[in-house]
């Protein structure tokens, strides 16, 4: 795990320029720093160890493609130790990579790489990438079992071949100034460059209000866009590129196998799946929450590695409801590892918001970001690598709206005219059903854009709230190509497909990556591996959700690792008590501080603003919506401010 950075039509003079992008995202490595400049080419790597600890520094330049090639780091000095903040980048070569992630299987690729006469100067995935790439070209990707978002330079053909990771696990950014291609793990390492000017993107506003994420390709900052997951681009030095899909997500229901024969199949790819994830020459530990996919996870991980370190926070007065600690304290019990718990203070949680909106890059309005930011925290205090549960949801159909068209179902017979005239009446008249009539009355398509579509703003609300006038795509057009990749599909299947590109990767990896990565630990993820999905793309729906339940066979394979009680708890997300706190006088006076402040007034009507203040503290529930806004404001200010962050420093912005 690490951070990667570089560009092109790099001279000598730009070394400064190169260390300033290294520097701001020091904390993803802490332990090594790399940098490179030839041939027209700058890459910066900071480091995180936990493979090859002595031998995999970066950037590796490997001599050429012949088989029997050495690979040499930049960063060496003339005994062959590794230089912390290289400057020389002395090493040349024709191939050079930096490569953000881990390959899992690289031991397995290496064994093949060897047996076709390949060799090999260190034991790291890096290397391993870097030949598997020169051996088999762009259909390496298909054959990596990991995360991984990479640049390799060809100084001889002079292009730059960049790829990220099938689901969006690692990020990559990038952007275009001229001819000149910039790229990095973080946003906030291009604003780095003299050859980008900041630049807010509007429209990015526009559709983060539906979102309550950054949901276009292209980035808050104008001109900086994502790399999309499962694609990989070629630039060449002139500035022209090309960008392909390597991979795509397909369905294929196996509906003679049983509901038993189901779970034992998902079982036996998450016990492998985990077994993969724990490849390191570190500890690897575990988080340990209340929802079954941490808890089943954390107990794969320990039935082969006894006495494990897991992880867990909470909100000890959240509502009177049992806590996060709770929970997981009598499972970690249960299953005999070791546990260790933070509550998390009201004033700890406000007081770093402004930390994780510098590190979220673009503006977050997910309150369990922040929760994140306090366990990942905590587990790094003892571990570089931890096991987290992200994408057991999409996979297995684990939201409950997965649930709202089988209740649609149910009205299938009435006309649709009517349920929609029933749904507006009992919209005037304030009283509950009309969402679950409205959608009775539509497809997927019409309604559904993301997990958080029913606590964000409506288009009808946005073009109220937003000063200027709306120029952006609807949210359903922005949803609309992935729907249509599924069009055969049942309604729940084409949900989920839609959140693997929306909401999986807009909102729940690029918090995991962020927060993780701000406290330098590494967040490996399980149930976003290829084999695991080719077992969830065999399910039918039937088998995943039902109007009582949902996660079925999840469920069911996990009671063979953890107790009955455990594998059947509802689902109930992070409870973060925002909607408790925005009604105490010193946090409502604190967001409307922000409300009428003059950013707020250059973008939003701030009349509309307190109104939806002053309706949450009257007791109706405003809380997501206040937040989406509050956060864009905090991490405008952030950014744009009077004082931009200065030296990667967050206090300074």
């Amino acid at each position: 795990m690490c951070g990667i950075c570089g560009f092109t039509e790099a001279t000598e003079n730009d070394r400064p320029v190169l260390k300033a992008m290294c520097d701001v995202m020091a904390h993803r490595g802490p332990d090594g720093e790399g940098r490179y400049i030839a041939d027209g080419i700058a890459l910066g790597h900071r480091r995180l160890s936990l493979i090859d600890l002595e031998g995999g520094n970066q950037p590796l330049v490997r001599a050429d493609g012949g088989h029997g090639s050495a690979v040499t780091s930049p960063a060496l000095d003339a005994e062959g130790r590794f230089v912390q903040g290289d400057e020389r980048g002395s090493a040349t070569g024709r191939y050079a990579i930096v490569f953000n992630g881990e390959i899992y299987n690289y031991h397995d690729l290496r064994a093949q790489l060897e047996a076709e006469g390949w060799g090999f100067a260190t034991q790291s995935d890096t290397e391993v990438l870097l030949v598997a790439y020169l051996a088999w070209g762009r259909a390496c990707l298909t054959r990596l079992r990991g995360m991984f978002a990479f640049a390799i330079w060809d100084a001889e053909r002079r292009e730059l071949f960049c790829a990220r990771d099938f689901f969006g696990i690692k990020p990559f950014y990038y952007a275009f100034c001229g001819s000149r291609f910039i790229f990095a793990s973080e946003a906030k390492c291009i604003l780095e460059h003299p050859a980008y000017e900041r630049e807010l993107n509007e429209e990015a506003l526009e559709a983060y209000l539906c979102f309550q994420f950054s949901a276009l390709p292209e980035t808050f900052f104008k001109g900086i866009f994502k790399l999309p997951p499962a694609h990989c681009m070629t630039v060449r030095a002139d500035g022209t590129h090309e960008m392909e899909r390597y991979w795509r997500p397909t369905y294929d229901f196996d509906r003679e196998r049983s509901r038993a024969a189901t779970a034992d199949a998902i079982d036996e790819a998450m016990r492998d799946s985990v077994r993969y994830h724990n490849v390191a020459d570190v500890e690897v530990g575990s988080f340990l929450s209340s929802g079954i996919d941490s808890s089943y996870m954390a107990a794969c991980l320990a039935a082969e590695n006894p006495g494990i370190k897991t992880f867990t926070v909470g909100f000890a007065e959240y509502e009177g409801e049992r806590d996060e600690i709770s929970w997981a304290a009598e499972l970690a019990d249960e299953l005999k590892v070791r546990n260790t718990s933070h509550h998390i203070t009201e004033e700890e949680y406000w007081d770093c918001l402004r930390q994780v909106q510098w590190h979220m890059d673009e503006p977050s309005a997910d309150p369990s970001a922040v929760a994140l930011w306090f366990v990942d925290k905590l587990a790094a205090t003892q571990v570089k690598a931890v096991l987290s549960g992200e994408g057991a949801d999409e996979f297995f159909g684990g939201y409950r709206i997965y649930q709202a068209p089988l209740a649609g179902a149910k009205l299938g017979w009435v006309p649709k005219p009517l349920l929609r005239g029933a749904s507006a009446l009992l919209r005037r008249a304030g009283v509950r059903g009309a969402n679950y009539l409205e959608r009775a009355s539509e497809t997927p398509e019409d309604w559904y854009y993301t997990n958080a579509n029913s606590v964000a703003f409506s288009p009808a609300e946005r073009a109220r709230l937003l000063k200027r006038p709306v120029t952006g795509p609807l949210p359903q057009e922005l949803t609309a190509p992935a729907y249509a990749e599924v069009a055969s599909q049942d309604d729940v299947t084409r949900m989920q497909y839609v959140d693997l590109f929306f909401w999986l990767v807009g909102d729940i990896l690029l918090k995991t990556d962020k927060m993780s990565m701000a406290h330098s630990l590494e967040s490996r993820v399980p149930f976003l591996d290829l084999p695991v999905f080719d077992v969830s793309r065999t399910i039918p729906t039937a088998l995943k959700v039902s109007d009582e339940q949902t996660k079925l066979t999840l469920r069911d394979a996990s009671e063979r690792a953890i107790p009955h009680d455990w594998a059947q708890k509802e689902k109930l997300g992070f409870p973060v008590p925002v909607v408790s706190w925005l009604r105490q006088d010193r946090y409502y006076d604190e967001v409307k501080r922000w409300f009428t402040s003059p950013a707020a007034e250059r973008f939003f009507d701030t009349g509309e603003l307190v109104r939806l203040l002053d309706e949450h503290r009257a007791g109706a529930d405003r809380s997501r919506k206040i937040w989406i806004v509050y956060m864009f404001l905090m991490w405008h200010d952030v950014y744009f401010g009077s004082q931009p962050e200065a030296e990667g420093s967050v206090e300074a912005a």
